[in-house]
């Protein structure tokens, strides 16, 4: 997987937005930000809100050459993972944090207990644009844990990107405004960690809050579609890394199919 930086993709995208970002509204501090039901934010809770779950799908949609694994958060508080590892996962996402204020409290059980069973595991963060730059969250996340090594056990982190669970579908940002955003996010975990982060979201989210944009193509894309068929991808992928085919299972939290076999999981993972 390629570490560079297309200048032709982010780079264009971070010098056109600066402008864009200071137009912003700015959001009201009184109380701060809020992360009230933040524990209850997992990868595809909004997403399940807005769009529905058609089917209550089988791992047999998977397909043949495909590697079975599920993603967790403190919404399912401790999991019994040689439980997850006996009934098949062999690789998952374990949320670490949201926005620069929420550190998942199950973390440390969920992530290390993962992979003291032999998951290949990754950290993701729940995005917050309505409350700080992409950068600082990168950082942030990076900070709390999700960070990378080539271990061969450790997935490049992943950027959540879904409907606002606090108001306003696009956390009041405009589609170049968002684009920016996550380019920030994007090349700062880059600069950060070595490598490119992927990126998890629904086609029709991405559609309405970037514009479909097709720049961030160098991610690994995890897809939210919950039903028997993955249907449109959004415009910067050509095929999936990853597709959460629904949000419950055989496995705790979501299930997920990667788009190959287990030497294609380990290879993500060593970069």
């Amino acid at each position: 997987m390629s570490r560079r930086v297309c200048s032709k993709g982010w780079g264009a995208v971070l010098a056109a937005g600066v402008l864009l970002l200071a137009q912003t509204p700015a959001v009201a501090r009184e109380s701060g930000p809020r992360y009230d039901g933040a524990e209850e934010h997992y990868a595809g809770s909004q997403i399940a809100l807005h769009e529905g779950v058609n089917v209550s799908v089988g791992p047999l949609y998977g397909g043949e050459a495909q590697t079975l694994g599920h993603d967790v958060s403190g919404h399912q508080g401790d999991v019994d993972w040689p439980g997850a590892a006996r009934t098949g996962a062999k690789f998952v996402y374990v949320k670490a944090t949201e926005g620069t204020g929420f550190v998942n409290p199950r973390f440390p059980q969920q992530y290390n207990g993962s992979y003291g069973v032999g998951l290949i595991r990754g950290a993701y963060h729940f995005a917050r644009p309505d409350i700080s730059d992409g950068a600082a969250q990168a950082h942030y996340f990076v900070d709390h844990g999700g960070g990378w090594s080539g271990d061969g056990k450790t997935l490049p982190g992943a950027l959540d990107v879904e409907y606002n669970p606090y108001g306003e579908t696009c956390y009041g940002k405009t589609p170049a405004q968002m684009v920016a955003w996550m380019a920030s996010f994007a090349t700062t975990y880059l600069h950060r960690t070595g490598r490119h982060p992927a990126i998890y979201t629904s086609t029709s989210w991405w559609k309405r809050c970037t514009g479909n944009s097709n720049v961030f193509w160098q991610n690994p894309l995890w897809i939210a579609r919950y039903n028997t068929e993955i249907g449109e991808l959004p415009a910067s992928w050509k095929h999936q890394t990853i597709w959460q085919f629904s949000n419950k299972g055989s496995l705790p939290g979501d299930q997920n199919w990667f788009n190959g076999t287990i030497d294609r999981v380990r290879a993500l993972s060593l970069g």
